[in-house]
């Protein structure tokens, strides 16, 4: 039994020489504000399955833009597929499948433009997606990309060893009360 959760994340900034991992003041990396195809699921072991970032629906051909300010730290490709990736200092982004339009070295600002979507190798075939990925640089972990843009996600809590809501509550049938077996049916955080 799992619980679903609304509310923040529990990415933790992460402190390095540059400060504090800037989560919610990023800037969407396409414009309009694209739907989120595909979501963040780390994986459990550094080498396990997960999607280590996002997806977000785009078009061919489509302007993509920098999330956060930073210097080109790669443009070019890797296995095959266009990438270009942005260091920020604490944190890097990754935007995948793009054709660069900056070079290694070049400074960006938030919202800057770094290259165009393309569909050759997209998580999306035959539509164009941006997978979009975002990775502490101290230890190489990997973070939720919704959380530079302030987003809420939903939340899964484990069953056991998470704390559980309130033992009473209000719900629209009145107080409710939890037996102690069923602790972290729901919550929110």
């Amino acid at each position: 039994m799992l619980t679903v959760l609304v509310g923040g994340s529990s990415v933790q900034p992460a402190h390095g020489d540059e400060g504090q991992v800037p989560a919610g003041n990023g800037t969407w990396p396409l414009d309009p504000r694209p739907a989120v195809v595909a979501g963040f699921s780390p994986p459990v072991t550094a080498y396990g399955s997960g999607h280590r970032g996002i997806d977000l629906a785009g078009l061919p051909g489509q302007v993509v833009s920098a999330a956060l300010p930073g210097t080109i730290s790669f443009a070019g490709s890797i296995g095959g597929k266009p990438v270009v990736v942005v260091d920020h200092g604490s944190t890097r982004t990754t935007y995948e499948p793009v054709v660069a339009a900056v070079e290694v070295g070049d400074g960006v600002p938030g919202g800057a433009a770094v290259g165009h979507l393309v569909v050759a190798r997209s998580h999306c075939p035959p539509a164009a997606c941006l997978h979009l990925g975002w990775i502490r640089n101290v230890d190489d972990v990997y973070l939720d990309p919704l959380e530079l843009f302030g987003t809420r996600r939903v939340r899964l809590w484990p069953w056991a060893g998470a704390p559980g809501p309130p033992a009473r509550w209000r719900s629209p049938f009145g107080d409710m009360t939890m037996p102690a077996l069923s602790g972290g049916l729901v919550g929110t955080s």
